[in-house]
């Protein structure tokens, strides 16, 4: 194709998606980040959160609570649908509420979480340079200042921990004692249900005074999740029923996890509105999980914890291949050798085993239980996935590239 017709193409391109979509009024509805006026099927856990919560527009101390359940069960819909409409009945009430909500997994670090916790109450902090046990202490000094009550919802708390242990946990957990005027009250979401193997005595105790467990969706559930953001999202008669029963049944599959139920219905319109098709047929949505079953792996390898990634370099570089992986000590010993090299503090053997679990458990790696005759047994860890596929993940990974690079740990 020369170049003249090239442009004409993209021009074409780029005329027909400018004008009126065949399939969609709005595509953000299908969005994770959307928050309808009604959550179906959450009534029940969205009034025991409310319950729990109520209590701070009052100025009383609420309890800290834990929520866990499967992705795609409606955690983080229900803590953002509560959060704002408490954050709305105290602004009636002389603004005494403030609430705070942080992904741990996009805020990558203690200090970035303690930073936003200090925004919530319009306290400004450098992007790096103190300390985050100073952080703190500004945090603090500030709830003490204003005297209000702060609500945070740590996200995805289990990434924070295992990449930085549970002090800062520790630290807000036992903020009450020593604040002078204000309270702060934690409601901590994970999907592991094993995270809190991980967690300090004292820590657990508080931060689980109450817990929610949310349960995955039924087939028929998410088809009414599904009905309710199709109508706002496709124009009249672009998605036949059998399409949506399609992505419904597929997503409880799946553990009923209504995010991939509305990734599926969302990339499926895409699909078919790329072709210039008018509905968005079945064929649509097994194209659609193709896509999303291959970009999957590599978005779970490139979201993966620092530490995970060092692990998962470890073996990369392993340079005993024909050996079918590497010991657990071997494994140890050559992580704790990259955390140095890279400036990051080492995590305990056992908060290792524990990421290696979950490594094992999401298919990247294997842990084998091997003989060793007299000497007793030993696990062998090995890649589960070509190194193609990790090097594709870890890609845009400045640390990661970096290494392979020099092709090589030492």
């Amino acid at each position: 194709m020369d170049t003249s017709n090239l442009k004409d193409c993209l021009d074409s391109l780029f005329e027909r998606f400018m004008a009126e979509s065949s399939i969609f009024i709005n595509k953000d509805v299908l969005s994770h980040d959307f928050i309808p006026e009604v959550l179906p099927h959450r009534e029940k856990e969205i009034f025991r959160l409310a319950s729990i919560l109520a209590p701070s527009l009052k100025g009383e101390k609420c309890s800290n609570l834990f929520i866990y359940g499967k992705t795609g069960t409606g955690k983080t819909a229900v803590s953002k649908y509560v959060l704002a409409r408490l954050e709305k009945k105290s602004l009636k009430l002389q603004g005494r509420v403030k609430v705070c909500y942080v992904n741990c997994r996009l805020a990558g670090t203690e200090y970035r979480v303690t930073a936003s916790l200090c925004s919530a109450l319009s306290l400004q902090i450098p992007f790096t340079g103190l300390s985050t046990a100073e952080v703190l202490n500004r945090l603090f000094k500030r709830l003490s200042q204003l005297g209000v009550y702060l609500v945070v919802v740590l996200d995805e708390v289990d990434e924070l921990v295992k990449g930085y242990g549970d002090r800062l946990l520790y630290e807000l957990t036992r903020s009450n004692s020593l604040l002078s005027k204000g309270k702060i009250s934690l409601v901590g979401i994970s999907n592991d249900l094993y995270f809190k193997e991980l967690l300090d005595p004292r820590v657990l105790s508080s931060l689980s005074e109450e817990e929610i467990v949310f349960k995955p969706y039924t087939a028929s559930q998410i088809k009414d999740i599904l009905l309710q953001r199709a109508k706002m999202a496709f124009k009249p008669g672009s998605l036949p029923l059998s399409t949506l029963n399609l992505c419904a049944a597929l997503a409880a599959s799946e553990h009923g996890d209504a995010r991939r139920a509305l990734d599926l219905l969302r990339v499926a319109g895409e699909i078919a509105e790329r072709e210039g098709a008018t509905k968005v047929e079945e064929r649509h949505v097994h194209e659609a999980q193709r896509k999303i079953e291959h970009d999957r792996t590599v978005e779970v390898l490139a979201s993966l914890p620092l530490h995970s990634k060092i692990l998962l370099a470890v073996l990369y570089f392993n340079g005993k291949p024909k050996l079918k992986g590497l010991t657990t000590g071997e494994l140890y010993e050559g992580y704790v050798s990259l955390c140095r090299k890279a400036q990051v503090e080492p995590l305990t053997h056992r908060r290792v085993s524990g990421l290696l679990s979950e490594l094992d458990m999401l298919g990247v790696v294997e842990a084998r239980l091997v003989s060793l005759g007299r000497y007793g047994r030993t696990k062998k860890i090995q890649l589960k996935i070509p190194k193609k596929t990790l090097e594709k993940a870890f890609l845009e990974d400045v640390y990661f590239a970096s290494l392979t690079e020099n092709g090589e740990l030492a």
